[in-house]
């Protein structure tokens, strides 16, 4: 089986060194990538910056920015079977970005931001006989948020958390597909976690 996983939170230039990014810190993309391999996966990883050591994937695609990691999942999209889409993608890009760094000035910086593509909808949209896994990252209403999500992105599968996953390496993970109903997980590690969301695409792709 060939799966392509994304990992690691991305970064929207404002100058040459200033950007807006997230608190994402790659643990859980990594992690899948490990399990991946443990279940004999060909594994693809686009990552954008993180701070983890590289795991040995068949292939290592390095992104930075949101536009940079949608270019990244388009062309791997017809190679794979599975799509898991962990990178926490930014929403909202820079309108413009300055080619030199913007001086410190006495004076309000007003910054406007755009929507950047939605690498989801797309994939949705754009599948054909792929597994697509999404994440769902909910403050409140977790799993209404989450299930909405699954239907109107066109999803074989969500991972729902609340923030208090970010960073963690131990939380609470919700998974749901199409044809069933929530599995909870609570106070597990990352790599559990990981372990049991190949195990169930695995079984759900086997197991039309």
């Amino acid at each position: 089986m060939r799966i392509v996983i994304t990992a690691g939170g991305t970064r929207e230039y404002i100058d040459p060194v200033r950007y807006i990014t997230n608190a994402s810190t790659g643990k859980m993309g990594y992690a899948l990538a490990r399990a991946a391999i443990d279940a004999q996966m060909e594994v693809t990883l686009i990552s954008a910056p993180t701070a983890i050591e590289k795991p040995d994937v068949d292939k290592f695609i390095s992104v930075e920015t949101s536009e940079q990691m949608f270019h990244a999942v388009r062309e791997s999209l017809d190679g794979c079977n599975c799509l898991i889409m962990a990178a926490a993608v930014s929403d909202y890009a820079p309108s413009q970005s300055s080619d030199t760094k913007i001086k410190k000035k006495q004076q309000k910086l007003t910054l406007e931001l755009k929507p950047t593509v939605d690498i989801l909808s797309w994939v949705g949209k754009n599948k054909t006989d792929q597994y697509i896994v999404g994440f769902a990252l909910e403050d409140r209403d977790l799993l209404i948020n989450a299930q909405e999500k699954l239907i109107n992105k066109n999803l074989d599968m969500i991972i729902a958390n609340n923030p208090d996953a970010i960073s963690a390496d131990y939380s609470s993970v919700y998974i749901k597909t199409r044809r069933q109903d929530w599995i909870q997980y609570h106070d597990i590690s990352k790599q559990e976690s990981a372990k049991i969301i190949i195990s169930q695409l695995q079984f759900n792709i086997n197991n039309p």
